[in-house]
């Protein structure tokens, strides 16, 4: 029986993309196989604790600013339906 899966679009930044691609190549792979197989490895060795998530979170330039301009936009409005998708 084939396990369900559940579709993750994720936006790169352009050297994290450019360093995808080329890992792709040299290792004759497509780079959207490449990118679920070390997501979900990373995913696999992450520790679910709430206090390692947020010290990683709070890892990521930028993050939380824009979590907050992703939530003033939806608080404004500005925000496309799910069933407009």
């Amino acid at each position: 029986m084939a396990r369900a899966s559940t579709r993750v679009n994720i936006i790169l930044d352009e050297e994290r993309a450019l360093k995808l691609r080329y890992l792709a190549e040299r290792t004759h792979t497509n780079a959207g196989t490449l990118a679920r197989s070390l997501l979900s490895s990373a995913l696999d060795e992450a520790d679910p604790d709430p206090r390692d998530v947020t010290v990683l979170l709070d890892g990521i330039d930028g993050a939380w600013d824009q979590a907050l301009a992703g939530l003033a936009d939806a608080r404004a409005g500005r925000v496309v339906p799910l069933e407009d998708l």
